[in-house]
């Protein structure tokens, strides 16, 4: 099948080449030259694993080609996939301006019986808007479909190729049967092709990233009370997660939730409810929560060193929204760098993968290490804002020894605190009690630095 994807973002680039991985010819067409120059050398401008060597094979083979010709990349392609950003806007709504210039320049080349899928995250009623739109372009009905995607951002191509649910928004048996066949491939296990209304498929996308948030900020808001009165917020979490009801899935507490998805589409989803009539108040209570969450390390942080952060020296271990992506949107630690920075403080940080991204905004303001212990070097605390792997099994003594003052805020709970109070370590995570150990080092100087 010929195929045209419509921007090479995260959500285009993996699903132009999987697409292309399952025998197909797919050309991914965007406006950045500069892009898709990158692109046609086999350069990835996002990091995911897996997707550099799929991007090179099917390039090679032929079956995946960039460019920024719309004629050459829409002109013969069955299925069109639109897969442009959707931020939010300043009242939290989606901003589909991208969507409609795209949707204005495709028009003129789309074959009599293509279809349209929208990728994209859209508001409820977007499909019909399209449907009416390319009715006035081209003078003839156009069939357009939802297929929201529901990939993890460090497992795309897993989630992809082995999907547990495909959705799709359509009006017509027809159009399902071409987007049952385009999906065959990664379905073999059984799992289910759920068909219904452009409008329904496209509420199931915010709903369901609306709920998997509902269910972080709950957790963080208990872990916070259980800090409050000697409850430990991972008994409790494995003493509810047993019930077949609720599950474990989310119910991790942490430094609050960030990346491309999660926030703007609680906002899009009270925006949408907001507009109909309907107050969101879950919604809003959720975004408001991880938002406050958001803050919880560097509130930590400014108690323990009395309110006095000027001067000090802190390390920062993780910076992308998550492990296995370079992706900084919204991330949690960018709060926390502007809190520090805010009171003065000196900060240096590491992530395996984002520390690019993060440089481009901080430039000289903060420092960058060339590994986590290179980022220790005399800090009088250490920040743990991301899981990634390197950081759950590190040398506690090396790290010791490193930094003026054994004090660890651990924003994803990697350690138990048992352990760290038998270490030597100060330490504070999320929902349980802070650990001291015998020797109180929290009011650091030069001289607690370990030899």
């Amino acid at each position: 099948m010929r195929i045209a994807v419509v921007g090479t973002g995260y959500v285009g680039l993996v699903t132009g080449t999987c697409f292309a991985d399952s025998g197909n010819t797919v050309t991914c067409l965007d406006i950045d030259v500069a892009k898709v120059a990158r692109l046609k050398n086999a350069e990835i401008p996002i990091y995911e694993p897996g997707l550099e060597e799929l991007v090179g094979r099917n390039a090679a083979a032929g079956r995946l080609l960039f460019t920024t010709d719309t004629a050459a990349a829409i002109r013969g392609a069955e299925v069109v996939f639109l897969a442009v950003g959707t931020p939010p806007a300043a009242d939290g709504a989606a901003d589909l301006s991208a969507l409609w210039q795209v949707i204005d320049s495709i028009a003129p080349y789309l074959e009599s019986d293509a279809v349209v899928v929208t990728k994209s995250t859209v508001p409820v009623g977007t499909c019909a808007s399209i449907e009416q739109r390319l009715l006035q372009q081209t003078g003839k009905g156009c069939r357009v479909a939802s297929n929201p995607e529901f990939l993890k951002e460090g497992a795309a191509i897993e989630d992809f190729q082995k999907p547990d649910r495909v959705v799709v928004g359509v009006r017509s048996a027809e159009v399902a049967d071409t987007l049952r066949n385009l999906y065959a491939p990664f379905l073999r296990t059984e799992n289910p092709f759920l068909v219904m209304s452009p409008e329904s498929s496209e509420m199931t996308k915010y709903v369901a990233n609306a709920l998997l948030s509902t269910k972080i900020s709950f957790i963080n808001e208990v872990a916070n009370l259980c800090e409050r009165i000697d409850a430990d917020i991972d008994d409790v979490r494995r003493g509810i997660g047993h019930d077949s009801r609720i599950g474990f899935a989310f119910l991790f507490p942490g430094a609050g939730y960030g990346g491309s998805c999660f926030p703007k589409d609680v906002q899009a989803l009270a925006a949408m409810a907001r507009d109909k009539g309907v107050v969101p108040r879950v919604l809003m209570a959720v975004h408001e929560t991880n938002q406050a969450q958001k803050q919880v390390l560097g509130a930590k942080i400014t108690a323990h060193f009395s309110g006095a952060l000027a001067g000090r020296k802190i390390a920062i271990w993780g910076l992308a929204f998550k492990p296995r992506t370079d992706d900084i949107r919204d991330a949690p630690a960018l709060d926390l760098i502007e809190h520090l920075l805010a009171g003065g403080a000196q900060v240096t940080v590491y992530d395996p993968e984002a520390m690019a991204n993060v440089r481009a905004i901080y430039a000289d303001r903060i420092g960058y290490a060339d590994g986590p212990m290179a980022a220790l070097d005399d800090a009088e605390c250490l920040a743990i804002v991301t899981e990634w792997g390197d950081f759950r099994r590190p040398d506690f003594d090396a790290m010791a020894r490193r930094m003026q003052s054994p004090t660890i805020f651990d924003g994803r709970n990697l350690y138990a605190p048992v352990d760290m109070r038998a270490r030597g370590f100060i330490y504070h995570s999320i929902g349980k009690t802070p650990v001291t150990p015998l020797e109180d080092f929290s009011q650091p100087t030069a001289g607690h630095r370990r030899s």
